[in-house]
């Protein structure tokens, strides 16, 4: 192509044809297996409940990727886990398991001879047996103590051959898992903070409203009874896009943004009566500063009018400071 871009006019629109196909089948694939969640489901939860060590995913091919990734979910979820290969499990990293550790096999054709050969070897480690198969009338679904039923009715692909379907199942089949046992051991974002302290993740569950916020010093206040030209001049001396009004001593009473201001402006025709109380927003949302920064984006952006200011109060309803939507979306960016 000589380094030349291809034109999407270039690109025939059956293509476009294929991916939503692909997509959808995909979907509908994962939807029918959270259908069939039954019993089984609860057996194989209650066999990695028990488990007094550890969990060892293996499969081949692109089996053995979705279990890559299905161990490296319940170890970053509470779960010691990890992925074994088992032509390298039958030439020395059987050494890993402890008695009692659990093996989640993973296999579309519930016929991979490296999984059937490698069964009767863990069992000397009196090691659990569960299958993520696609086939329950199969060898291995034969040896498993339990079953997750992993079938599709096909592949997404044009040809339906390539694992498509059948890995994104297995896959969602695992995170399923994952999740039954966060619910089970009452797993919390704290916890998750613990896992996962680098990257934004990890910033935005242990950073607290606390760690960001602008403090009472720098943060435009009022009284009620302020004449608007007094907000005005307050709120361009500390320009954070609002002024919280204050009652008695330092209970917060009412917020009053730039956008009320400017409402009010339109609204009065004479403004040299109007006051703070007569254009705040009273009793306005807060957050508390034990709050992280996830909590406090997810209140100001779940809103009909998206929240660009929220006051910070203690548990008396004393104003503490200001978090800035923009403050918060340019600190996560920069993490």
């Amino acid at each position: 192509m000589n380094g030349t871009a291809l034109s999407e006019n270039t690109v025939p629109v059956t293509c476009l044809d294929a991916a939503k196909r692909a997509l959808i089948c995909e979907a509908e694939s994962i939807q029918r297996a959270a259908q069939r969640l039954d019993a089984a489901f609860l057996r194989c939860v209650g066999i990695i409940l028990e488990c007094p060590g550890k969990i060892l995913v293996t499969g081949v091919g692109k089996s053995g990727l979705v279990g890559q990734k299905v161990a490296a979910t319940l170890t970053s979820t509470g779960r010691i886990a990890c992925f074994v290969h088992p032509t390298e499990a039958l030439h020395g990293d059987l050494g890993i398991y402890s008695p009692g550790d659990v093996t989640i096999h993973i296999s579309n054709s519930g016929s991979t001879a490296e999984l059937i050969r490698l069964v009767p070897l863990l069992r000397q480690f009196n090691s659990p047996q569960i299958g993520i198969l696609g086939c329950r009338d199969s060898p291995l679904a034969r040896m498993m103590d339990a079953v997750l039923d992993a079938s599709v009715e096909r592949e997404a692909d044009p040809c339906n051959l390539a694992p498509t379907a059948s890995t994104a199942v297995a896959m969602a089949l695992g995170d399923a898992l994952a999740s039954a046992l966060m619910q089970a051991k009452n797993f919390t974002p704290g916890n998750f903070a613990k896992l996962h302290p680098g990257g934004r993740l990890g910033w935005d569950l242990r950073t607290t409203v606390r760690d960001v916020m602008h403090s009472m010093e720098s943060v435009a206040t009022v009284g009620l009874n302020e004449p608007l030209r007094g907000v005005v001049i307050a709120m361009t001396r500390r320009p954070l896009g609002g002024a919280i009004v204050l009652g008695n001593g330092s209970v917060l009473v009412g917020l009053i943004t730039d956008g009320d201001v400017r409402r009010a402006l339109e609204r009065f025709e004479d403004i040299r009566g109007t006051q703070a109380q007569d254009i705040m927003t009273t009793q306005p949302i807060t957050i508390q500063p034990s709050a992280t920064v996830r909590e406090a984006l997810a209140v100001m952006e779940n809103r009909t009018s998206q929240i660009a200011v929220l006051p910070v109060t203690n548990g008396r309803g004393e104003a503490l400071g200001l978090v800035r939507l923009h403050d918060l979306c340019g600190l996560m960016s920069a993490h």
